[in-house]
Parts: C-alpha cells; structure tokens; sequence
C-alpha cells in the first residue's frame, strides 16, 4: 500500500470509495496513503483514513517501501491514524519509540485544528 508503484490508487480507489458510501453501516474507514488527493475528496468525514508506512522522517527502502512523516500524513494528506511499523518493532527500546510517535501523531493533530 506505501510501496512505490502501488496499484491502489485512481480506479481502484474510485471504486473502494463508492462500496464504502453503499455500505456505510457496515464500513468504518480506510487504509489510505493521500485522502486529500482522492479525485472527490476524501468521503463521508464519518469514515477514518488510516495510513501505512509512517517514520519520524521521509525516505524510502531497497523494498519500495514510501515513509511519510506524522506532520505529512495528518497534516498534509488529511489522514486521521498514523500505521507506525518499522519505526517501533525494530527500535532499541520499543516501548520509547511508541512513545515518539504517539506525541509526533498528536502534535500533528493539534496543529492540523490550528489550520
């Protein structure tokens, strides 16, 4: 989904985008890297869009793998969940790292309001 060349995006999201307004009592939200570049808009704002591949900085691995930071996926792409992997499972001290990202996620939050 964060990969360089995904294949969800333009129909594809078009389409997941109109069965989840058809099925609004069933669901909640969706995995999405750039809710703010959906060619309508993101949807119904009752629904969540959580993104993938989130890291205390931007870059990218040997993997295709694309990181966004908290600021860019709350902020700028209008996402409301950051999905931190990487970032956490392979830290020095899991738990602190948790941590930085929990804060980094709601400073993003706090300043996306200030908007």
């Amino acid at each position: 989904m964060s990969s360089k060349g995904t294949l969800a995006n333009g129909s594809y999201t078009e389409a997941v985008a109109e069965v989840a307004k058809q099925h609004e009592d069933f669901v909640m939200g969706f995995i999405s890297i750039n809710p703010a570049a959906w060619k309508n808009g993101p949807g119904n704002p009752g629904l969540i869009h959580m993104t993938p591949g989130v890291q205390l900085a931007e870059g990218g691995d040997a993997l295709g793998q694309q990181y966004n930071t908290p600021a860019s996926v709350i902020g700028t792409r209008g996402s409301d969940v950051i999905i931190v992997g990487r970032g956490v499972i392979k830290a020095a001290d899991p738990a602190a790292a948790a941590t930085e990202y929990q804060e980094a996620g709601w400073a993003a939050y706090e300043a996306s309001l200030a908007a």
